[in-house]
């Protein structure tokens, strides 16, 4: 590893389906890595398949690991709120479900700090006629999803999932 990225930094986010979010996140120049996966439930190593279910308490969501040298954790936060809509409960377009919740996982307390006063600045914007529904929790164990998930888009040849 280069020295730039000996301080590598997590960031967790889940705002919908992951295919679309982590193509987003790889994208950023300071995004060293993404893996799509699922965190916040209970069930040991889920499957997609368990996940879907709704049973397992997951959500689907993007890790990234980044180079706060180049990319700032707040320049994330940014990018999440741009990526899909906190407003909608437990939904995200067509897909439905807790596991397509809109949550921020932090790894550290200056990440927790980060993300309320981002949710926080986000809500009071003006920009989003509805509250927000973002939850804000403690990382936990990661799973990385089932390898044809990663990079899913960029296997496809698209950008983005929006039709």
């Amino acid at each position: 590893m280069s020295e730039s990225n000996s301080k590598a930094e997590l960031a967790t986010f889940g705002a919908g389906c992951f295919w679309g979010v982590e193509a987003a996140f790889a994208r950023l120049a300071g995004v060293l890595e993404t893996a799509a996966g699922y965190l916040g439930g209970t069930t040991v190593n889920p499957s997609y398949r368990d996940v879907c279910s709704g049973k397992t308490g997951h959500a689907e969501v993007v890790q990234v690991k980044f180079d706060p040298m180049i990319v700032s954790y707040e320049q994330l936060l940014e990018l999440f709120w741009t990526s899909h809509d906190p407003t909608t409960l437990n939904r995200q377009g067509p897909d439905v479900g807790s596991q397509y919740r809109s949550t921020i996982f932090y790894h550290s307390e200056a990440q927790k700090s980060a993300a309320e006063r981002s949710k926080a600045e986000q809500g009071a914007s003006g920009r989003f006629a509805k509250p927000l529904v973002t939850e804000i929790t403690p990382a936990t164990q990661f799973y990385r999803a089932e390898d044809y998930h990663q990079g899913y888009l960029a296997k496809q040849g698209l950008s983005s999932c929006r039709i």
